[in-house]
């Protein structure tokens, strides 16, 4: 089974998508198997991480930020703006694709674990995602 989603995003930071992908898994109906998530931009990305503390997030985002910081006079790719080319470094960092197992119909997440859509620009878009599904 594949589902496309799409996320709207406000700007930089993390966007929990677990509910989402969970319900695409509860409709597929299967018992056993595995669940992959693609986002189809360059620069957002995901990654799987504590969906209880917030500050476990923003000190994640905050770290990413200072690891690749905008406004690097190596850059050239800069044509939609300073936060241009750290987006996509910061995708090609993490993942653009994450696979998580099915197990007794239901995603195989751990206790405070969450699936989250990182956006990397600082101005809002809506963010497309392909779940697919097989047994």
């Amino acid at each position: 089974m594949i589902r496309r989603i799409e996320v709207p995003t406000r700007g930089k930071g993390l966007v929990e998508i677990t509910s989402r992908v969970a319900e695409a898994v509860r409709e597929a109906g299967l018992e056993e198997g595995l669940c992959t998530v693609m986002i189809q931009h360059t620069s957002a990305s995901l990654t799987i991480q504590e969906n209880a503390d917030p500050s476990a997030r923003r000190d994640l985002e905050g770290w990413l930020d200072r690891l690749v910081p905008e406004y690097d006079p190596h850059f050239t790719h800069t044509a939609e703006g300073p936060d241009d080319m750290p987006s996509h470094i910061k995708a090609a960092l993490t993942s653009t694709t994450l696979s998580i197992p099915i197990v007794g119909g239901e995603l195989a997440l751990g206790t405070w674990q969450g699936i989250y859509l990182w956006e990397h620009r600082r101005r809002g878009s809506t963010r497309r995602c392909v779940v697919h599904i097989g047994g």
